[in-house]
């Protein structure tokens, strides 16, 4: 009895968590035969139960309670009810429930994904003839028929999703199904990374969190981790912690749809994980290039200066006094200075003397003329 207890317990935790997302990646399928959902007692239904772990560890339960059949992994139900299978390593399946009703409204037991078409077939017991069959979703009647039981919606849209059930004439009357709830679903597309924080260039010691998450997609979306390639870790989050350069590479997340298989690959993000040595050689060089730049411009700053000054004070020297006119035949000595061109920078000691020059312009007759008739000019 405790242990019926404790298997109940472990059931209602399953499905508590995979109701709220948090059993993982769930890979077990419990898979009916024939494939329509609700099953009915009159097909003789098989159940398959597939997944991981060890063949032949299947645990069954039905109504939600512990049922036995330890070690088969397929069973032909006998009664109707809801039942569940446990594989090792992979958790429990969704539900089948199998129905006994007289009329049953079933669709394709499987993932119904937009733009497929679904067929809803509507069957009394040991499939007697029925008439007049009116189809249902929700409230809103659908589809007539006279000649034929079935019918398919295509393409599926979302708004397709809904509950659904049929109503048929037989020889005692008019029959109503029970209500079968179609859920379509949109398979996974456009699956991004964000990088948290955002760096450009990461330094060992920073704690980076990636997040994978997709544009559209039904849940629930399983998610895949691959770091260059190898899978390294599942769930949305991948925290990397305090990185070194071990984490540098390729990081690239695969979304996929649980029911649907379909599966969405994201772009490739490249991280690089930056020595602190070479950050700081890199800062080194852009500091030593700065430094010289500065130099430089200092530089050219005072020879403007220099070079101003310079001609500011040739122009308070002023042109030379004016001579008086001379007469013909006179003799001309001129006292000429010569400077030197500019340097820089600007030598420190004062300059020397300036070199005289003499030019003697000869008169009418080739007179020379006396001493005391020189003129100097200093240019």
């Amino acid at each position: 009895m405790a242990g019926d207890t404790r298997m109940a317990r472990k059931v209602v935790l399953l499905l508590w968590a995979q109701t709220l997302g948090l059993a993982g990646a769930q890979t077990t399928q419990l898979l009916v035969d024939p494939p329509w959902t609700p099953a009915v007692l009159w097909d003789q239904v098989t159940l398959t139960c597939q997944g991981s772990g060890t063949t032949g560890a299947t645990t069954w339960y039905k109504d939600g309670q512990y049922w036995g059949q330890e070690g088969r992994d397929n069973i032909t139900v006998m009664e109707s009810g809801t039942y569940m299978c446990d594989r090792p390593g992979s958790g429990c399946s969704p539900s089948v429930n199998v129905s006994e009703d007289k009329l049953v409204l079933q669709v394709p037991a499987r993932a119904l994904l937009q733009g497929e078409t679904m067929t809803l077939r509507c069957r009394y017991r040991q499939d007697i003839s029925v008439h007049s069959v009116f189809f249902y979703r929700e409230e809103t009647e659908l589809r007539e028929l006279h000649n034929g039981t079935q019918f398919s919606l295509t393409p599926l849209q979302l708004n397709h999703t809904g509950r659904y059930h049929c109503r048929a004439w037989v020889s005692q009357g008019w029959e109503k199904s029970a209500l079968v709830t179609v859920t379509v679903n949109v398979p996974v597309a456009n699956a991004t990374i964000t990088l948290s924080p955002l760096a450009h260039q990461l330094r060992p010691g920073d704690p980076v969190t990636l997040h994978c998450s997709v544009q559209v997609g039904s849940a629930p979306v399983t998610f895949t981790w691959l770091h260059n390639g190898q899978e390294v870790a599942q769930g949305p989050l991948l925290e990397l912690g305090d990185v070194d350069v071990g984490h540098s590479g390729t990081y690239q997340c695969v979304a996929t749809n649980q029911l649907g298989g379909h599966q969405a690959f994201s772009p490739e993000l490249a991280l690089k994980v930056t020595p602190w040595g070479h950050r700081d050689t890199v800062a080194t060089g852009v500091g030593w290039a700065l430094f010289f730049l500065v130099l430089l411009v200092d530089v050219i700053v005072v020879w403007h200066w220099w070079h101003r000054v310079a001609a500011r004070k040739n122009q308070e020297r002023g042109p030379p006094e004016s001579l008086a006119p001379l007469e013909e035949g006179e003799v001309l000595y001129t006292h000429v200075v010569s400077t030197k061109q500019a340097q820089w920078p600007p030598p420190v000691s004062l300059p020397q003397e300036p070199r005289v020059t003499y030019m003697q312009l000869p008169g009418p007759h080739r007179r020379p003329r006396e001493p005391s008739d020189i003129s100097e000019v200093v240019l």
